[in-house]
């Protein structure tokens, strides 16, 4: 009996302390962040099942996660617990340039984690597994780890979703292009964002990027765009849609909540297009409030802002 959710995602789930632009400059926000973790909340608040492939510390860190994806309906059945090792740790600031973030995350439980450990029955029994360069780019175990769960996933025939994002304190630009390009060929549904696709390939125009993608072999390339909405692409149709507007405060979580939602749509049956306007509007939801988990949006609220236009 399958006994996995339909969408099972893989990576470092981090403890999150934000700072609000608007504090005392000394108070912090605690929450909840990890891009591959975001992004099975985010599909679960639309309504899917999801499940989490990571490995967290014996710490009331890993104890606030698991009672998090508890109440989120998150599966966290196959989350293994290192003996030894913490659960990362990341600091959201905010400036001029939008926001920024710091770590601590070396030899951390999830960059532990072993292809030997991993759950490939899990993955197996999926619709739709979902990582992102982060996960590879955390440690050289972590990616090789990742390498297994693609090929989990390949030989099940479950699709593959990938998101490029980049954090070049994590690696140098010329491993992330090339590992990521090898990654964008193997997955079915491309999950870009703009501002690290333009670093990724050289590329300023998202035509032009969404385009690069495809020719490497995704057949679907969703690219986030920010303020600028997303554009669509598969080898027939390309859809530009606009942003969805919103009193923006932090946009932490914005495109994880994208992905989230976007694959959560594609499983209820929408199309590309109509999966990336609904994914437009909770992902700028999301960013009417602090953090990357708490203003996610659910399916009702993203229905009424869509209803009201």
């Amino acid at each position: 009996m399958n006994t996995s959710p339909s969408i099972v995602s893989l990576g470092e789930p981090l403890i999150e302390f934000n700072r609000p632009k608007e504090g005392d400059g000394r108070t912090w926000l605690q929450g909840f962040g990890g891009d591959s973790q975001n992004v099975a909340i985010a599909a679960s608040r639309q309504g899917a099942t999801a499940g989490y492939l990571t490995s967290l510390g014996q710490d009331w860190m890993g104890d606030a996660f698991l009672d998090l994806w508890k109440s989120e309906g998150l599966d966290a059945s196959r989350v293994s617990r290192h003996p030894t090792a913490p659960t990362g740790v990341s600091f959201v600031t905010h400036g001029p340039a939008g926001h920024k973030f710091d770590y601590l995350r070396k030899n951390s439980a999830a960059s532990l984690m072993t292809p030997e450990t991993l759950a490939k029955d899990y993955i197996a029994g999926a619709k739709v597994f979902h990582l992102s360069a982060i996960g590879q780019a955390i440690s050289e175990s972590a990616r090789a780890t990742c390498d297994a769960a693609i090929d989990a996933a390949k030989a099940a025939g479950v699709k593959v979703s990938y998101d490029t994002n980049l954090r070049l304190r994590l690696w140098d630009l010329e491993t992330a292009r090339k590992k990521i390009d090898e990654t964008i060929a193997r997955c079915d549904i491309a999950l870009p964002s703009l501002d690290d696709s333009q670093q990724l390939t050289g590329l300023t125009d998202a035509e032009a990027i969404a385009d690069y993608y495809l020719k490497l072999g995704a057949p679907m390339v969703a690219l986030k765009m920010g303020a600028e909405g997303s554009l669509i692409v598969t080898a027939g149709k390309r859809h530009r849609l606009p942003p969805h507007k919103v009193n923006a405060v932090d946009a932490t979580g914005a495109g994880d909540t994208f992905d989230g939602a976007f694959l959560a749509r594609l499983l209820e049956g929408d199309d590309p297009e109509t999966a990336g306007r609904y994914a437009n509007v909770a992902a700028a939801l999301s960013t009417t409030g602090y953090g990357a988990v708490t203003p996610m949006p659910r399916k009702a609220e993203v229905l009424a802002a869509l209803n009201r236009g």
